[in-house]
């Protein structure tokens, strides 16, 4: 499937103050944001849209500002696995080399905005150093971390336990407790029978964690649900707190 284009909002929205809301943007100096104004582009990315499939080249890095973006590996047979979920916290398709090609799919969850650069640009900037090179390569290896993590999470966690944590890290990004998901989705996400999936938010259901109806999950409780969800979540909190971005003055 080739990437479907995403659809350029007004110019004139533009904002040194709607950049911001996405952290690594707003790591940078005000200085340093306005130099790339000329090259960032204010897109809307409605959900289901893919930015880039597995073996595209990477035209445009994304810098979600209230979107949820899906990093999903695709297997030979066609089904996909979700390998990490970015928000206003980070970037989508960063590629150093001229000749890379995308090693997964990036499609909108959650639809919203984000600001956009041509790679090629994004390249320029990183080879010539800088706040917003030094930005990305400590995200870049936070989600190497988190990488880590899942991959441990998944052999030692129970559907519950990742079910908890997927819903979790959707609520990071959200501004709302209310999180528009499937059932069949979040099993596809999670590589798992849409039946495990059911009766793990029953569980969770009965607990009063949350609340579930047909593509709408309310979380009551999100304390209780990081506890239920345990090391497989604080593991990766604590990554993301340690590459938090300073912040520039």
């Amino acid at each position: 499937m080739n990437a479907i284009h995403t659809a350029p909002a007004a110019q004139q929205t533009i904002s040194l103050i709607g950049a911001q809301q996405n952290d690594l943007l707003r790591a940078l100096s005000r200085d340093d944001l306005l130099a790339l104004f000329g090259d960032l582009e204010l897109v809307t990315l409605p959900e289901g849209k893919h930015l880039f499939d597995y073996g595209d080249a990477v035209e445009y890095t994304y810098f979600p500002t209230n979107a949820i973006v899906s990093l999903q590996y695709v297997m030979e047979d066609g089904a996909t696995t979700e390998i990490a979920v970015v928000g206003r916290e980070g970037v989508v398709g960063v590629a150093l080399h001229p000749t890379e090609r995308a090693s997964y799919a990036a499609v909108v969850q959650t639809a919203g905005y984000g600001y956009r650069l041509k790679t090629s640009l994004l390249r320029e900037v990183f080879y010539s150093g800088g706040p917003l090179a030094q930005q990305l390569m400590r995200y870049t290896s936070m989600m190497f971390a988190q990488l880590a993590q899942s991959v441990a999470g998944s052999r030692h966690t129970s559907i519950e336990q990742k079910l908890c944590r997927w819903l979790l890290e959707r609520l990071d990004r959200s501004l709302s407790n209310e999180l528009k998901v499937t059932q069949e989705m979040i099993a596809n996400m999670l590589g798992v029978r849409r039946e495990s999936i059911t009766g793990a938010a029953g569980k969770l259901a009965q607990e009063g964690l949350i609340t579930y109806r047909r593509g709408l999950v309310t979380v009551l409780d999100r304390d209780g649900m990081e506890r239920r969800a345990g090391s497989c979540y604080q593991g990766r909190i604590n990554n993301t707190a340690a590459a938090q971005p300073r912040y520039a003055a």
